[in-house]
């Protein structure tokens, strides 16, 4: 962007603040004047702000990385010098024709021994820090003039990944929501997909978002990959074995499924080698019913015990995750259908429906298997972007990224890592940007932090954090990262490709409802009040217990929000424990709705004990049938 150039240039000595006495490379030195004591606050030296000094060609621009003095005096009458360092960052150039000037990061036209420095004017700074409007968007003042906005180009900031680094409680998580707000704001049509393993961004996008939660959460089973499903029905990566049975059969459980789509009730009496195999890792359906009577036939044709072992196990696991009400997410449809289209449809909001971010809330998803989620999702928006050539471009915000890309490589789960590797490093081309969000900079993947090329600093103390954040920017700009543990509320540095120049920024303010639950607790206020009492704990103890039992029930009330697809439907509902507690009909007298909770209740219990004590070799079939044999046949067992 250009703009006029200020008539008073080259400016007057006497609104210079010193002279050039060094340059090396994109460093240079200012002997600085003594300024009189009643100067004004304002035009004095600060560290950060922005200097200007008159080239032959140019004005070039640095900011103040170091202030000192070498040999102060041991008197206030006595003279000293007062030194200060400078980075230089950009230049403006002005055209002879009209007189415009023109930002450019770098320095072509470098400032000479002897060169007055002065402060940037305002309308240097705005010439500077403005953008394009139709690609720009707002996110604060700069420090220096907070009538200068500070705009951030989008295709640049997404394009490019960005990350946004602080400590507990600097406001990451406001800052988040400020940058996505805006974006949202210029660009409705959006398509962002948000991790949220704190449950705390609902409140900052009203009306914006499509929250999903483990409640109705749907993730059919079959659109996890071979290594995720292997993490869920095989955790324990030694028992090769198992591995290997589920290699061979989910193949065949796929085959007999599309088999099945055109043969009807047929396909059960299909024999493995009639069928073609599919790809192990191929997006199709399949039920969980056929890969249970594939283990029986396997187990049917073997002899020795020993090798009937990790036929049992791995039916065991299955059937036991299967009834696992925490698990439902991956069961929780009456049928087996390709519906993927309307899954990917939810996830990433096709059709919009005026909701242009997806929230996928973590908290209450069982912990063994909440990375095998983060990496379906991860690698599903890089797959999605792929295969769509990048016609809609996807945005990806990790929270807490630590957790998922570590820098320890015995931790995490490889999968997750490998799908956010991925976007990190192919996604600019398909159209999939990652947004990476962390307390902790020194424990993610140094791979994947560097590929975020903007980057918004908040306060950060420990010092291998600022290590990793100082290998992040230009030896000329390192000079920023000396404001790191003194940054203030909202305060933060950008710098990257995103950003026009190296800056200190104060963010603008959230509004009061669109603020993340992330405030901290205020204990001096709620330690006043000691009137917390036994309905307190029964409150607490009902909310605890109902995230963990009442998830099969929520994701079957909210599976309207996720309309079944195709024409052929196939039942693979397995066996579910009957809720404690029915709401009874109105028809129905005190005494009968009080026998049938009692009956319900030793259902439930019948059905925890037949799935410990099942027989290794009953089939499945003849298993549900047990187990969902009706009410008053089982109270005459």
């Amino acid at each position: 962007m250009s703009s006029p150039m200020p008539s008073s240039t080259p400016h007057r000595a006497d609104q210079s603040i010193g002279r050039i006495v060094s340059v090396a490379g994109a460093k240079a030195v200012v002997m600085l004047d003594h300024l009189p004591s009643q100067c004004k606050q304002m035009d004095r030296p600060e560290m950060g702000v922005l200097l200007a000094i008159d080239t032959s060609r140019s004005v070039a621009l640095a900011f103040i990385s170091a202030l000192s003095i070498p040999v102060p005096s041991q008197r206030e009458s006595e003279n000293e010098f007062w030194v200060a360092e400078l980075s230089l960052v950009g230049e403006l150039r002005i055209s002879a024709s009209d007189g415009q000037s023109t930002f450019s990061r770098g320095t072509t036209s470098y400032p000479a021994l002897g060169d007055r420095v002065r402060l940037a004017t305002h309308a240097e700074l705005l010439t500077a820090f403005a953008g394009r409007d139709d690609r720009t968007v707002r996110l604060g003042t700069l420090r220096q003039d907070e009538g200068i906005a500070i705009n951030v180009n989008v295709d640049e900031l997404l394009g490019k990944h960005f990350a946004v680094l602080g400590s507990t409680g600097t406001g990451k998580s406001c800052t988040a929501a400020l940058i996505l707000r805006a974006i949202l704001a210029r660009n409705p049509a959006a398509h962002i997909v948000l991790l949220d393993p704190h449950n705390e961004y609902a409140t900052a996008f009203p009306g914006l978002a499509e929250v999903i939660s483990p409640g109705n959460l749907q993730l059919p089973l079959w659109l996890l990959n071979f290594e995720e499903t292997i993490e869920i029905f095989v955790p324990d990566a030694t028992r090769k074995p198992e591995i290997e049975i589920l290699a061979e059969l989910i193949p065949i459980a796929k085959s007999r499924f599309a088999a099945g789509r055109a043969a009807g009730d047929a396909r059960l009496r299909r024999t493995a080698s009639d069928i073609g195999r599919c790809s192990i890792d191929a997006p199709l359906p399949y039920r969980v019913s056929d890969l249970l009577t594939l283990i029986d036939e396997r187990m049917g044709r073997l002899e020795n015990k020993r090798e009937l072992q990790p036929y049992r196990q791995l039916k065991q696991r299955i059937e036991a995750i299967s009834l696992d009400s925490r698990f439902s997410f991956l069961f929780s449809t009456l049928t087996v259908t390709d519906d993927m289209a309307q899954v990917l449809g939810r996830l990433f909001r096709v059709p919009l429906n005026d909701k242009p971010l997806t929230i996928l809330e973590l908290t209450g998803l069982p912990s063994e298997v909440v990375n095998v989620v983060v990496a379906v999702l991860c690698r599903l928006t890089f797959e999605f972007a792929l295969w769509s050539d990048g016609q809609m471009p996807i945005t990806l915000v990790c929270e807490e990224a630590h957790r998922y890309v570590p820098a320890n490589s015995a931790l995490g789960f490889e999968p997750c890592k490998r799908a956010i590797a991925k976007i990190a490093k192919e996604g600019r081309k398909y159209g999939a940007s990652l947004c990476i969000i962390t307390q902790r900079p020194a424990e993610i993947d140094p791979t994947i932090l560097s590929q975020c090329s903007t980057v918004f600093a908040l306060r950060l103390s420990n010092d291998r954090d600022q290590e990793i954040v100082s290998s992040a920017i230009s030896d000329a700009n390192v000079g920023l990262l000396e404001f790191l543990p003194a940054l203030g509320q909202r305060e933060a540095l950008a710098f990257g490709d995103g950003v026009p120049l190296p800056v200190r920024i104060l963010f603008d303010e959230l509004p009061a409802n669109a603020m993340p639950r992330s405030s901290t607790a205020q204990f001096s206020l709620r330690w006043q009040d000691g009137q917390l009492d036994e309905r307190f704990l029964t409150h607490v103890i009902e909310r605890w217990r109902a995230a963990l039992t009442a998830h099969q029930s929520g994701a079957a009330d909210g599976a309207g929000d996720l309309p079944l697809g195709g024409d052929t439907s196939f039942s693979d509902q397995p066996p579910q424990p009957v809720p404690a507690r029915a709401a009874p009909r109105p028809d129905v007298s005190p005494q009968a709705a009080a026998a049938t909770a009692r009956l319900q209740a030793s259902l439930q219990q019948d059905v925890t004990s037949a799935v410990a004590a099942r027989s290794a070799t009953a089939s499945h079939a003849s298993l549900r049938e047990r187990l969902l044999r009706p009410g008053p046949q089982l109270k005459s067992r």
